[in-house]
C-alpha cells in the first residue's frame, strides 16, 4: 500500500487512513491458512484514502441498527477470561444473544461464530488469534449470508429465510481500554451499492464471500474511542429486507494518531449472530 497522506487529530474527531479497494476487473480473493498458525493471503489491491472519522461518542444515543446499522451500549459481562472456550460458550453467547434481541427486537438470536484478535504478533502466532483488519469490509455478501444460515442451520433454513433475518455482530475490549487499532464503521446510509465489491473470502473448510468497500468521499466514518470491556459495539452486517433501512455496515480497524506510543496491542472479540424475527416483525 503506498500512501503519503498523513494523520491529524481535530475537535471532531481524527483524520485518518482508511484501506480501500480497488477495482481492477479481477474478483479479490482473502484466503486463511490456520495448520499450526495463522497465515492470509490476499489479492485484493488496496489505496490508503485520508478521511474524517468523527468522534461517535458524541452522538451516543441517536444511532440505529435500522438507520445507521450500529449503536454502542453499555454490556457488563460475567466472562473473566475469553481465551477460554467453556466460558465463551456458557457465558458470553448467551449473554450475547440477550444483547441482539434487546438491540434489535429479533424474536431469535442464535450466535453461530466469533473472533478473537491481538495487535501482538506474538499472541496472534502462539494463540492461534487473528489480527485486526487493516481494510474496509463487510463480512457478508447478498450472496454469502443466506448461504451462512444454511451451512449453520440446515434443516431449519428453508424455513427460516422465508422470513426476515438479520446477521449482527457484537464487537468489544476483552481486556484494557482500547487504545490502537480501534474499530471505525461507516453510517449505512453513506453506503451506495456501487460501492461494494465482492471478494471471495476462502477458508479451509469452505469458500464465502464478503464485500470490499470502495472510496466515496461520501462515506461517513465514526468511533468510539476508548472503548471498555464494560461496553459493547452492535452493528449489522447483512439485513434480508430491502426496503431502505441499513443492509450491510462496512468497518475496519485504523491507525489512531491520537494512540500513545506505548499504548498496549489491541484485544477484542467480535461474536456474530443470526437474528430471526417473526412473521409479523417487520420492524
Amino acid at each position: 500500500m503506498n500512501s503519503t497522506a498523513t494523520a491529524t487529530f481535530d475537535a471532531t474527531g481524527v483524520m485518518a487512513e482508511i484501506g480501500y479497494a480497488v477495482d481492477t476487473g479481477i474478483k479479490p480473493v482473502n484466503e486463511t491458512f490456520e495448520a499450526g498458525q495463522i497465515i492470509r493471503r490476499r489479492t485484493v489491491a488496496t489505496e490508503q484514502r485520508l478521511v474524517r472519522i468523527r468522534d461517535g461518542r458524541a452522538l451516543v444515543g441517536q444511532h440505529s441498527l435500522d438507520q445507521n446499522g450500529f449503536v454502542l451500549v453499555d454490556h457488563h459481562t460475567e466472562v473473566t477470561d475469553f481465551l477460554d472456550p467453556a466460558q465463551l460458550a456458557s457465558i458470553y453467547y448467551p449473554e450475547v444473544e440477550r444483547l441482539v434481541k434487546a438491540a434489535s427486537g429479533a424474536s431469535r438470536v442464535v450466535v453461530f461464530d466469533h473472533t478473537l484478535r491481538t495487535g501482538d504478533v506474538a499472541e496472534q502466532q502462539s494463540l492461534k488469534i487473528r489480527e485486526p483488519v487493516l481494510w474496509a469490509h463487510n463480512d457478508y455478501t447478498q450472496r454469502s449470508g443466506p448461504q451462512r444460515v444454511r451451512e449453520i442451520l440446515p434443516d431449519e433454513a428453508d424455513e427460516l429465510l422465508r422470513h426476515r433475518f438479520a446477521i449482527i455482530q457484537v464487537w468489544r475490549a476483552i481486556n484494557q481500554p482500547i487504545q490502537s487499532n480501534p474499530l471505525a464503521l461507516v453510517d449505512a446510509r453513506s453506503v451506495s451499492p456501487g460501492d461494494l465489491l465482492v471478494a471471495e473470502r476462502r477458508y479451509p473448510h469452505r469458500v464465502g464471500e464478503t464485500y470490499q468497500l470502495r472510496y466515496n468521499p461520501d462515506h461517513r466514518w465514526f468511533y468510539f474511542p476508548l472503548m471498555r470491556r464494560d461496553e459493547a459495539l452492535v452493528f449489522k452486517v447483512y439485513e434480508s429486507l430491502t426496503d431502505g433501512r441499513a443492509r450491510f455496515t462496512p468497518h475496519c480497524s485504523f491507525v489512531d494518531p491520537t494512540s500513545p506510543s506505548d499504548a498496549a496491542p489491541r484485544q477484542s472479540i467480535e461474536a456474530r449472530t443470526f437474528a430471526f424475527f417473526a412473521p409479523s416483525q417487520r420492524g
